[in-house]
């Protein structure tokens, strides 16, 4: 078996302090990436799409990540500037997804120039581009401040963030319905005004929230990453000038990443679907609505309760964080990835037995668990096999393994449902969490090269 070259870093350890406030800007990024995923179905169905449809209609978001974050990664390698190095892209990013988050659900006002599936769809693929453009730099600021032993502590806080930011945009269109009293319907054709006024404020958090990294975190210098590493391994510059080199460093990956890609694949094919399917799932199963009843108000309220599973989620993803670097330290990077799939795949397949909407919350315990464990341990795998100045690069290229499944699962999810499961969209949950179970057996062919 080919054998690693692990990365020798002298880099100073943070405080957590200081890792709170260079991940601080995710929770904004995930607070946008939650109300898309709890309400993008829904709000698509009020402006017509139809159930089978709906993967077709997500498959903007991963064809543009698949595009956008390799770049993003190539350029954010090479950029040196006066707010550094990857932070130029955060702030690019944040202003673009919270134009998308603002426009998505007013896409009616747009009807005179185009029919507001077409824009809502298309302020869908403007959000998700945005969002890669945000988060990938994020991954790759970690590994570029963070020592080898500091790095799952590090993607463990970007993971407790990530939590904090999806309860609360999950939650918040319910929260504001039931709590203070904003109205939850709308004529047909209409979105509900919660879901309005929740987009608005996920926009403003996700703005105030990146500008807090921007301004608390100093990057290193090119000249202070060049004493860091030991094992220097710059490119000419002839090579540092050219994009296409992409696809030169896509076949040079290293085994570890190779290895991870499967894993990566099966987990996110298990993860589109969920949030794709959901909502008329739990409409359809639970409730007992016809699939074709998208704006009563019952509807919107399975779709409000998806919002709060989906929090229950998020806010268990987020308290697991806290954990993983102990739970880690003492199973291994490994065996605790695979073991909080395997409760993810289970949790998924549990919605199909449940009786009511309220045992939901155990079933979205078990995702949590895995979800927590996606966001953070392939990365801290990952970044000890990457050459120090093509981190970012790589970790775009790493996120091929992210939206090829997303991809894959757009085209033929909703004929799978159609023509396979019948219509009812119940089955691809549970193909869901059989896709998390598979994920959980190729971990054990990953070789850790930095776990001790």
């Amino acid at each position: 078996m080919e054998k690693e070259t692990s990365i020798i870093s002298s880099k100073p350890k943070l405080s957590f302090w200081q890792i709170w406030n260079m991940s601080f800007g995710f929770l904004g990024i995930q607070m946008g990436f939650a109300l898309q995923n709890a309400n993008a179905s829904r709000i698509l169905g009020i402006f017509g799409a139809d159930i089978h449809e709906l993967s077709w209609f997500w498959i903007v978001a991963p064809l543009t990540g698949l595009i956008v974050q390799p770049i993003i990664g190539h350029y954010s390698d090479r950029t040196w500037t006066k707010l550094g190095r990857r932070r130029p892209y955060f702030l690019a990013g944040a202003i673009l997804a919270a134009s998308g988050l603002i426009f998505m659900p007013n896409a009616a006002l747009f009807t005179a120039f185009m029919p507001a599936l077409w824009v809502g769809a298309g302020m869908l693929m403007i959000m998700d581009a945005s969002f890669n453009i945000a988060m990938e730099p994020f991954r790759a600021l970690v590994a570029d401040m963070l020592p080898s032993d500091q790095r799952t502590l590090g993607f463990s806080v970007q993971t407790i963030l990530i939590g904090i930011g999806a309860v609360v945009g999950s939650w918040l269109p319910y929260a504001l319905t039931n709590w203070f009293g904003v109205i939850n319907n709308a004529e047909a054709g209409g979105v509900p005004t919660s879901t309005l006024l929740s987009f608005i404020i996920g926009a403003s958090v996700l703005l105030l929230s990146i500008l807090v990294t921007v301004f608390t975190t100093k990057e290193y210098t090119n000249e202070e990453l060049d004493r860091f590493s030991k094992n220097d391994t710059q490119d000419t510059p002839e090579e540092e000038s050219k994009l296409s080199n992409i696809f030169s460093d896509f076949a040079k990956m290293p085994t570890t990443m190779r290895q991870l890609s499967w894993v990566q694949f099966f987990s996110w094919f298990g993860l589109f679907g969920m949030w794709v399917f959901t909502t008329p799932a739990i409409a359809h199963h639970i409730y007992g609505l016809s699939l074709t009843d998208v704006s009563s108000s019952t509807y919107n309220e399975a779709g409000e309760w998806v919002g709060i599973l989906f929090g229950v989620y998020n806010a268990v993803s987020a308290v697991y964080a806290f954990f993983l670097p102990a739970i880690a330290k003492k199973m291994g990077r490994k065996k605790t990835h695979s073991t909080s799939l395997i409760i993810g795949g289970i949790g998924l397949i549990s919605i199909y037995f449940a009786p009511n909407q309220y045992w939901l919350i155990a079933s979205m315990v078990g995702v949590g668990i895995a979800w927590a464990s996606i966001l953070a341990m392939p990365y801290a795998i990952l970044a000890g096999s990457i050459p120090p100045r093509k981190m970012g690069v790589y970790m775009g290229i790493f996120n091929f393994f992210i939206v090829l499944p997303q991809i894959i699962n757009a085209i033929i999810g909703g004929p799978i449902v159609k023509y396979l499961y019948g219509g009812d969209p119940i089955f691809a949950l549970i193909t869901s969490g059989v896709s998390f179970l598979i994920a959980a057996s190729l971990v054990s062919k990953v070789v850790d090269i930095d776990d001790k």
